[in-house]
């Protein structure tokens, strides 16, 4: 009996842009679930009394968990626009192939602009989490 063949992924399509992005699209979705860990956490320090409170926020004003909620928002800005471009191709809109890859550099910049509005507003002007 001959060997199955692998995927046709693995040797007929070349890597591309549209590609990675939907790796990422993945993977920021994971990263997504995991920060759910962290906000539900401090959800429950909140319900449980100011003690548990103050040492959740001393916690997250920690530079590190900082570093972690920015990362989490660039995650989250990321995987909006990736989510949105997808609901567009859902709508059978924008799916030919030069549009398809226009759109990819196009999430890219939009992502980027967000994620930089939103860290401003959330990391420095406001001095975040404190």
């Amino acid at each position: 009996m001959p060997a199955r063949p692998l995927s046709p992924h693995l040797t007929v399509y070349r890597f591309s842009l549209t590609m990675a992005l939907s790796i990422l699209h993945r993977i920021t979705g994971v990263l997504l679930t995991l920060g759910l860990l962290l906000l539900g956490w401090w959800l429950l320090s909140v319900a449980n009394g100011p003690q548990t409170y103050e040492t959740a926020r001393q916690f997250m004003s920690g530079w590190f968990v900082k570093l972690l909620l920015a990362v989490w928002l660039a995650a989250f800005v990321y995987h909006l626009c990736t989510g949105i471009r997808h609901l567009i191709w859902d709508l059978a809109l924008s799916m030919e192939k030069p549009e398809a890859r226009q759109s990819g550099p196009a999430v890219i910049i939009a992502a980027l602009l967000l994620f930089l509005i939103l860290g401003y507003l959330a990391f420095i002007r406001h001095g975040g989490a404190s």
